[in-house]
């Protein structure tokens, strides 16, 4: 094997260490982790992902479950969702056909951390309450 050898440059390569372009960090612009968190945790992202927490369901039932949005908007949240591996679309091929969207195991794993915030969050509706009256009358004061 001769230092330039196809099989010296990939040993190389394999063994020189992570780059820059390698390393994730939520926090540069471009980095693919950054995307992911903001298909996630979208306005309809976190609905979308915790909808689906309990199993399979239907494009129209999904959207009865999460009050308010758009068919559009869940669509595209879909789309995104399936894009960065954390949804899976299946085409069953019934009479008629219909589609169903589950979690994949990288969207079990986010939908079970999004459950825990949004448990926290039910939690302590009365203290948020509770602030937002508080800021809303320091704000109507001034």
């Amino acid at each position: 094997m001769t230092p330039d050898s196809p099989t010296a440059v990939a040993l190389d390569e394999a063994t020189a260490g992570p780059t820059d372009a390698m390393i994730a960090d939520v926090f540069s612009r471009g980095c693919t982790s950054r995307q992911a968190l903001e298909a996630v945790t979208g306005r309809w992202g976190v609905l979308t992902v915790a909808g689906l927490r309990d199993g399979a369901v239907r494009f129209n039932a999904l959207r009865r479950r999460i009050d308010g949005v758009s068919e559009k908007m869940l669509a595209q949240t879909l789309q995104a969702l399936e894009r960065d591996g954390m949804v899976a679309r299946e085409v069953r091929t019934t009479i008629p056909p219909h589609v169903e969207y589950s979690l994949t195991d990288l969207g079990r794993q986010v939908a079970d951390r999004l459950i825990g915030l949004i448990d926290v969050l039910e939690g302590a509706v009365d203290e948020v309450s509770a602030a937002q009256q508080r800021y809303d009358a320091r704000r109507d004061d001034a």
